[in-house]
């Protein structure tokens, strides 16, 4: 074997063992998942109207953005609805995810297991109609609601949200020492003072961590919205959806850099806080 081959060899074995593999496969993947959004941000600050064609460097399409009442209003409708759907959400899964795990054996269990987890495999389109479908006819034998609006909105929302929350709360039981709660009880706590002084705090973290995922997932949902909402319930993603129909605009731009802008400066500050925490720690 030449020189020439034995070299080429090598060089494709070390790709191969990783020398230059891992790092070119996570750059190649940074710049798959980031790289749509790093043009994002860059074309919000572009001149022209045409979201394709730089023009030159602009902020007027954030002053447009200040400006859009329609977007500042479904804004602030879904950042209501999303605290309170994640609200609900949270007492709802919490208690069914609490179900799960400390009772294991009464009777019922596997069906209202299946219907806890259901929503989480349940496309968003089935989930849409069932839910109107069972609000008007519930309209039509009762009276309410009268017409979908916010709230309806809001019961959807925590229907499907709850089951992410019970996922996360009945895994963080599950790894608990519930060595813990029996003490509490051998000294005398009844079991509703356990849940509140033990159980909960402990449990703190899952529930952060399920209401920050209901909220984001009630703020980014479309389908659902879509058919649940009525006249003078549109949310932001229906707005945004709506005007994305009818061609880009560079406010809907300006718009995703600023929400892009909030998230990272949220998980920064969380990164840097559980950074400080554990070096504290440690």
């Amino acid at each position: 074997m030449s020189n020439g081959a034995m070299t080429s060899s090598g060089v494709i074995d070390g790709f191969v063992r990783g020398r230059w593999f891992l790092p070119t496969a996570l750059i190649c993947g940074l710049i798959f998942l980031y790289g749509p959004i790093a043009t994002l941000v860059v074309y919000s600050f572009n001149e022209s109207k045409l979201v394709t064609v730089w023009s030159g460097f602009s902020v007027k399409w954030y002053g447009e953005l200040a400006h859009n009442e329609q977007i500042l209003d479904a804004a602030w409708l879904s950042l209501r609805v999303a605290v309170a759907s994640a609200t609900g959400a949270l007492v709802v899964g919490t208690l069914a995810g609490y179900v799960l795990s400390r009772f294991t054996s009464f009777r019922g269990r596997t069906l209202f297991a299946g219907m806890v987890s259901a929503p989480l495999v349940m496309p968003e389109i089935i989930t849409g109609i069932s839910m109107l479908l069972m609000f008007v006819g519930l309209e039509q034998a009762i009276g309410w609601p009268a017409g979908r609006g916010v709230l309806t909105i809001v019961i959807a929302h925590i229907t499907f949200c709850m089951s992410f929350v019970a996922v996360i709360v009945q895994s963080r039981l599950s790894g608990m020492d519930v060595s813990v709660e029996e003490a509490a009880m051998d000294l005398g706590a009844r079991p509703v003072q356990v849940f509140f002084l033990i159980t909960l705090p402990l449990m703190t973290p899952a529930l952060v961590a399920g209401w920050l995922l209901a909220f984001s997932l009630s703020l980014d949902d479309l389908v659902i919205t879509a058919f649940v909402s009525g006249p003078g319930s549109t949310t932001l993603p229906l707005v945004i959806f709506s005007k994305v129909r009818l061609g880009l605009s560079p406010e809907i731009n300006a718009l995703a850099t600023v929400i892009i802008t909030v998230v990272s400066i949220g998980v920064f500050t969380a990164a840097l806080y559980q950074y400080r925490k554990g070096k504290s720690l440690g």
